[in-house]
């Protein structure tokens, strides 16, 4: 963020605009979703899944397994038809629970082939089961639903969710969009594989998650399917539309890449897009191997989007991203997709991280070293924006990809280095990605990691570094 968002998140293409000096064991999901809130105690499955910063994003009382998604997207009228398939396990008895869905009209739930009863509250779809569910009974949940997607408007006055394009549309949902084009678990603290069937006009292409398993044509419709088999997040899922040249190869580590670039930034993307098996064989190298078995890029032509986002196993740029971006979306990869958050608050774990593997590229490739880029971070006066609000306390949802978190989250970073050297500083970012793979982790749970690696009492320096306003003194 990138989200990346935004970044690259979307705010992180504003970061890096205003940063020109940064261009040079896993959580168990049952014990995650138990810790969201109160729902636990009754049966009915509470509307959030407990982050204040979003408060009724995901929800209580289950855990999504598997999404089967069939959608249909007519590029001119705008028009989406949905089927969502949702394979859950409750984690508490259920009388009724919610899905996150904004817009769109719902024309028929069922739970196990009998039809539910459902209501919408906001951003709930609000499901009533005709028959209770059982505590760690799975169950099947089936939603029919069409309309005219329209993306949100974060805290921060950026636009996520399905967001329109002039051949179709650029799909990024960080850290809500998710509920504006599939009804779902929308909190990183619920990961689920995923199918995707997406049918839209000829010429046009679909590209989602994961693995491509076949595209037809007939009768004037491509239908893709994609299967992402390695849990992620709903935010990072993605659907995007348009007309995209595509280029498909398999990496010597076997490495199912696809890449889908539009036309009009093909030749700007080529070379960047080039370097993408020796980005992801470097960062394997550091962090462990790449955790999942599809990686690519998707680069549309989205001039009003103004991010890009580390979708899993594929980022989607709004253009052509230049070397930095790549490698920062691609860092993304281990962190933020692969181990993911438990509470928004905790972003810098994805951002700081993603970050700081950009200024490791730069040092290590011949470009500035880490510690330059620190210092002239740290030279900034103490009124300059990186230091407006500590990194592992953005305060509200408006902050997450503002400044602090990436910039003065690397720096967070390359103190730890400078503190434990970097024999440990290393393998603390392998044993996080390796130990959290595929799973969730918290600050606390780095900072524990971080001090079993190396050692040495580390608490006074994340305090500072994360916690403290303004700006740190040097130690």
């Amino acid at each position: 963020m990138t989200a990346a968002r935004r970044q690259t998140s979307p705010r992180r293409t504003a970061v890096l605009r205003r940063e020109a000096v940064l261009a040079t064991v896993p959580v168990a999901v049952a014990a995650l979703l138990g810790a969201a809130g109160p729902a636990s105690a009754g049966t009915i499955g509470t509307s959030g899944a407990g982050d204040p910063y979003f408060p009724l994003s995901g929800n209580g009382g289950y855990h999504v397994k598997h999404y089967d998604l069939t959608l249909r997207y007519d590029t001119t009228s705008r028009h989406l038809d949905g089927k969502a398939v949702l394979t859950a396990r409750a984690t508490q008895k259920l009388t009724r629970f919610d899905l996150d869905l904004k817009g769109l009209k719902v024309t028929g739930v069922t739970v196990d082939r009998t039809a539910a009863g459902f209501h919408r509250r906001g951003q709930e779809l609000v499901v009533t089961p005709r028959h209770t569910l059982r505590k760690d009974q799975e169950f099947r949940v089936t939603v029919t639903y069409h309309g005219t997607p329209r993306s949100v408007t974060d805290p921060d006055g950026s636009a996520d969710g399905w967001i329109r394009t002039d051949d179709g549309a650029f799909v990024a949902g960080e850290p809500q969009g998710a509920m504006t084009w599939f009804p779902g678990n929308n909190h990183p603290k619920d990961k689920s594989s995923y199918d995707f069937t997406i049918t839209v006009p000829k010429g046009r292409t679909a590209v989602a998650n994961g693995v491509l398993r076949g595209q037809r044509t007939a009768n004037g419709r491509t239908t893709f399917r994609w299967h992402q088999a390695e849990p992620m997040a709903a935010y990072l899922a993605t659907a995007t539309v348009g007309k995209f040249k595509v280029e498909q190869y398999t990496t010597p580590d076997g490495i199912q890449v696809y890449n889908a670039v539009d036309a009009r930034e093909a030749r700007s993307a080529a070379p960047v897009l080039k370097k993408l098996p020796s980005v992801l064989e470097w960062e394997s190298k550091l962090f462990g191997p790449y955790p999942f078995r599809a990686a690519g890029s998707i680069v549309d032509h989205a001039p009003n989007v103004g991010y890009a986002l580390e979708t899993q196993s594929r980022p989607v740029y709004d253009s052509a991203p230049d070397l930095s971006t790549l490698v920062h979306e691609s860092a993304h990869q281990w962190f933020g997709d692969s181990v993911s958050l438990t509470a928004w608050k905790d972003i810098w774990l994805n951002e700081g991280f993603a970050t700081y593997a950009e200024w490791l590229y730069s040092e290590q490739h011949g470009g500035r070293s880490a510690q330059k880029t620190f210092d002239a971070l740290y030279a900034r006066p103490a009124n300059d924006g990186l230091w407006a609000f500590p990194p592992g306390d953005p305060g509200s949802g408006k902050n997450l990809f503002d400044t602090p978190v990436y910039a003065r989250g690397a720096m967070a970073l390359h103190e730890l280095r400078k503190a434990v050297g970097d024999q440990d500083f290393f393998r603390i970012l392998r044993a996080w990605a390796t130990e959290h793979r595929a799973g969730h982790g918290t600050t606390a749970q780095f900072v524990k990691l971080s001090e079993r690696v190396s050692g040495k009492d580390l608490d006074g320096l994340f305090h500072t570094w994360l916690y403290t306003k303004g700006k740190p003194s040097k130690a």
